[in-house]
């Protein structure tokens, strides 16, 4: 075994392509889009050594064209799962006991492999089956990966070099990090590839073996992570990649006495319904396990009378409509003084006129599909609740139509109801929800924006008046894990800006940061006496 303190090398963000017209960045992509779309690709299960095929096949299509087909992947049922965790228990061992830098080398070998070879094809893989535009797809799938795998490299390493800071005469303090006992579970969502492999890569980098089980709509670029993640040297067994769905999943996972964490994004419902069952089967498990989620959010822009209009409007236009709404950062409700407002609207309705709705593959176009036909169904309910509701108008989008994808027009409302619903619920579509208030009622309205939403994830304040920014930023303190100052409340960055939030929007372990890292170790302590005492007699027993 190599002996040495090893110095990893310095992660910094990776640079993000721009794809324009004419540059070689754009010309592989689409020809790697056209690469994926002509042929149909059989996915199987990875448990342990094994591809595992049931012949039970589901088909996998781009949202924004669901007749043509992908591919098929195989879904699994309960002994799949169990499967799983044999496998990553069988595994546990020996890859615990891997010296950290050689763990370390493999998560590094996926960045480059991500940032070189494979960029092309995560990106068209999310681009199909995400229905991301080639920027979205760029900042998440490539560049969002690669800065978690290389930074949480960073991290471990920084980690493991935090020891006591005094041992004293004849003693010597050490500090072990341990894996958790048992296998961790990862459960990803469809809307960030980047999230699909944090997830379980974080809780494997610290020495854990995971059960990975992705969102049904996130496999096709989940199966190029698979296939990354193999190139790179992850053992067998030490991520465990099933398709079942979440119930079957939780049947078996949730009473195994050996599970030891579950990593999460997804919606509050589900987290909540996790912790409870984690909490009715405590009694089972070797060990209290870790419990770690990113859930929901309804997040907010606030502006200030003496905002700049036009940087308002596109901080909406932006953090509302990118990816279609689909992120648990995005904009969804916002609150704009009286004396802004017409500004705002007429930047917002030009921005909104020019854009453009469509497939993936043109790159013209900004917009695309949500996800899936219950996502659209629900959103354009909401949207339909909101053309029949005195004091709501519709006054930019509010159109549908899923005969060729999942399409819904970017829509804002506007309410003379601050409470209104689509204020207060997430949705987790292209829908921005405006009240504009009156510009000298500013403080009113911070209290109003901290306790209109249970969640508690990202909020923006603009303001060119740095009193107001000040009492905003302690307002609303507890109102978001991730406050942003004169920008949209999306696009966080590993290393800079971790994220996470509170309340109802999970456990704030910020993603990015050394926080999350140490939720999946165990430390222990070692004190080690070099020369022992022989007498169990203490000084002040003597006489005087």
């Amino acid at each position: 075994m190599l002996k040495g303190f090893f110095n990893v090398p310095t992660p910094v963000n990776e640079p993000v392509k721009s794809y324009a017209p004419g540059s070689p960045e754009r010309k592989e992509l689409q020809a790697m889009l056209v690469e994926l779309r002509s042929k149909q690709i059989d996915v199987p299960m990875y448990i342990g050594n094994e591809e595992v095929r049931t012949g039970n096949t589901r088909p996998m299509s781009p949202p924004h064209d669901h007749q043509h087909i992908l591919g098929h992947f195989h879904e699994g049922d309960a002994s799949h799962v169990e499967q799983a965790i044999n496998a990553a228990l069988g595994a546990k061992e020996a890859w615990e006991s891997l010296a950290w830098e050689q763990r370390a080398a493999i998560f590094l070998k996926a960045a480059d492999l991500i940032s070189g070879p494979y960029r092309a094809k995560i990106n068209a893989a999310t681009m199909l089956g995400q229905s991301k535009n080639a920027m979205q797809a760029e900042i998440d799938a490539a560049c969002e990966f690669i800065d978690f795998l290389r930074f949480n490299v960073k991290y471990m390493c920084e980690i493991y070099a935090q020891q006591p800071p005094v041992s004293g005469n004849g003693v010597w303090n050490r500090l072990e990090q341990r894996p958790l006992e048992g296998f961790v579970f990862a459960l990803t969502p469809f809307n960030f590839t980047a999230i699909a492999g944090n997830l379980p890569t974080s809780a494997a980098m610290m020495g854990n073996t995971v059960v990975w089980k992705p969102a049904y709509t996130q496999i096709y670029s989940a199966q190029v992570l698979m296939e990354i993640f193999k190139e790179a040297g992850v053992p067998d067994g030490v991520i465990n990649l099933v398709y079942v769905d979440g119930p079957t999943a939780g049947e078996v996972i949730f009473k195994h006495p050996d599970f030891s964490g579950i990593h999460f994004t997804g919606s509050t419902g589900v987290f909540q319904h996790i912790w409870k069952t984690v909490g009715e089967n405590i009694k089972r498990y070797k060990s209290y396990p870790r419990i770690v989620g990113e859930t929901g959010g309804k997040d907010f822009v606030l502006a200030h009378k003496s905002a700049d209009a036009k940087a308002v409007a596109v901080g909406l236009v932006r953090g509302a409509f990118e990816y279609q709404g689909q992120k648990c950062s995005a904009a969804s409700r916002a609150y704009i003084p009286s004396n802004l407002w017409e500004d705002v609207k007429k930047y917002m309705l030009e921005d909104l006129a020019s854009m453009k709705m469509g497939g993936t593959e043109d790159f013209t176009n900004f917009i695309n599909a949500v996800i899936d036909e219950k996502s659209f169904d629900k959103i354009a309910k909401y949207i339909e609740n909101a053309k029949s509701t005195p004091g709501v108008e519709i006054i930019a989008g509010g159109n549908y139509n899923k005969s060729k994808g999942y399409f819904i027009e970017p829509t804002v409302i506007l309410t003379q109801d601050p409470m209104y619903t689509t204020m207060c619920e997430e949705i987790f579509g292209p829908v921005l929800t405006i009240y504009v208030y009156h510009e000298e009622h500013f403080e009113t309205v911070l209290d109003l924006v901290d306790q209109t939403s249970p969640y508690a994830l990202t909020g923006a304040v603009f303001s060119q008046d740095r009193y107001a920014i000040e009492l905003a930023t302690q307002k609303l303190r507890n109102a978001a894990g991730n406050f942003y100052i004169n920008d949209k409340p999306t696009g966080a960055v590993v290393g800079q800006q971790p994220f996470g939030g509170a309340r109802a929007s999970g456990t704030n372990d910020k993603a990015g940061s050394m926080i999350n890292l140490l939720r999946w170790v165990s430390p222990r302590t070692i004190k080690e006496t070099f020369v022992s005492p022989k007498d169990y007699r203490y000084p002040f027993l003597g006489k005087d």
